[in-house]
């Protein structure tokens, strides 16, 4: 097996826009950025879609369905990878996603809708993990925290620019618009990868496992597993014990998706792994309510309230451009430990603004400070899992972060849905952020972990 950590001796980090990088950062950059257009900007039309297609029943899994679609094709895109290259799985996964992006843009129903939302999803997770190997085989590791800084830049962007842009789209031109006007951009920016695809080996990696039938129906297990979750969340009478069978059936489900070890927090890979998991689910479980509880203890307006989350963005874009511009400087366990402090503080800051009722900048601010930490913390993972990765597992070794990060965040939000209905009678919120502290301080006592012990390196494959 190779080094966790490759030794950069002799490769010189000539910067993402050098020549030799240039249009393959332009075109993965771009990918990223419209997957993320069309996960976060279709919210803004989504009431609109709902409303002249009579599709309310479906609003629900038009947005769960990608999510859960998504798990799908992170397996897929993983298995391939490590037998042929990601060449291959990018070319089927942008496909896929132009070919959700047609359904959706054309559909006559809310249920074809739905349908093309299903297919999106399944071409943006493949779309993820196939990224992940090219960066792994065309970027040096010295560049890696610089790419995996620029990734999440394509991430924020969309989520500062994307509702407001989607919704202008939908106002004066149409909502299909919002899903036909991507389908060129997609063309081009994978035209822009195509020259680094052709200058990879495509050869079979000799230690890539044979495509695993039994995964992709582990996947599909807990695909369903997450849409009943999400679903079964609008009918509380009956949901509550529904969802924990639901909950019960995911983790046994993506137990075979992960590396050995996962759950068990092994150093090294499977404790990264985790983390990854950990840090979704308590950084986006607790967003989701900070500016529902500005806007119902102060009286905020939603745009004022959304300030704080468009302030915890752009400090992880960042964070991330700093921890990418410091490298090996910045020791990989040394940048999550302070992430990892930072985010569990932010968390614990907004828990104690509830409890107190401190000014509401309190709130923001602590948001600013999370999102801050998150992005020190999320590009390290990554060059964490393609430093533990050989030519033979970065495919499944990425397809599990993908997984992990997933539903890590889908798991909290449906738990945290209920711990809110459930404490209605007192603070529902300051239930919720006790509640994503408690994953917060897991998150921060396992951050040493993504580093191996004195034994080495932990062998790494298929099963927790």
């Amino acid at each position: 097996m190779t080094s966790a950590f490759p030794p950069n001796a002799g490769v010189s980090d000539r910067g993402l826009l050098s020549p030799a990088y240039l249009w393959a950062t332009i075109g993965s950059f771009s990918l990223v950025f419209l997957v993320g257009f069309e996960s976060l900007a279709v919210t803004t039309v989504m009431p609109v879609v709902s409303e002249q297609l009579n599709g309310a029943s479906l609003y629900a899994l038009a947005f769960a369905g990608p999510l859960a679609s998504g798990v799908l094709g992170m397996v897929i895109a993983g298995g391939w990878s490590d037998r042929n290259g990601p060449a291959g799985p990018l070319y089927a996964s942008v496909a896929v996603f132009i070919a959700g992006l047609l359904i959706c843009g054309l559909a006559g129903n809310m249920e074809l809708l739905v349908v093309g939302r299903l297919v999106q999803g399944l071409g943006g997770g493949a779309i993820t993990v196939a990224l992940y190997v090219v960066v792994a085989r065309v970027y040096p590791p010295i560049m890696h925290p610089k790419i995996f800084a620029a990734f999440a830049a394509a991430w924020v962007v969309p989520s500062l620019v994307g509702p407001l842009a989607a919704g202008l789209v939908a106002e004066h031109i149409g909502w299909r618009w919002v899903f036909l006007g991507v389908v060129g951009l997609v063309l081009i920016a994978m035209i822009a990868v195509v020259p680094s695809l052709r200058s990879m080996d495509s050869s079979p990696a000799a230690e890539g496992k044979p495509f695993s039938f039994a995964s992709l129906g582990w996947a599909g297990l807990a695909v369903v597993a997450v849409l009943g979750m999400n679903l079964l969340a609008e009918v509380p009478e009956v949901g509550t014990y529904l969802m924990a069978v639901s909950v019960v059936i995911t983790l046994v489900a993506v137990r075979p998706l992960l590396p050995k070890g996962t759950l068990r927090a092994v150093r090294g890979l499977p404790a990264t792994i985790l983390i990854r998991s950990l840090a979704a689910g308590a950084f986006f479980g607790a967003e989701v309510y900070v500016p529902y509880m500005l806007m119902d203890h102060y009286g905020l307006s939603p745009s004022i309230a959304g300030l704080a989350l468009t302030g915890g963005a752009l400090a992880w874009s960042l964070a991330s451009a700093v921890q990418g511009r410091m490298g090996e400087r910045l020791p990989h366990a040394r940048a999550v430990g302070i992430g990892s402090c930072l985010a569990t503080a932010a968390i614990a800051l907004v828990l104690v603004t509830v409890v107190f009722q401190l000014p509401a900048l309190v709130a923001v601010g602590a948001w600013v400070l999370g999102g801050g930490g998150m992005g020190l913390v999320y590009p390290r993972l990554s060059v964490l899992t393609l430093a533990y990765s050989t030519t033979g597992t970065q495919g499944f070794n990425s397809s599990a972060l993908a997984i992990a990060d997933s539903l890590g965040a889908a798991l909290s939000l449906v738990a945290a849905g209920l711990v809110f209905t459930s404490f209605a009678s007192i603070d529902s919120f300051a239930a919720v952020f006790a509640f994503t502290l408690v994953i917060s301080v897991v998150f921060l006592s396992l951050g040493h972990r993504v580093v191996p012990g004195h034994k080495g390196l932990p062998k790494v494959g298929a099963g927790t």
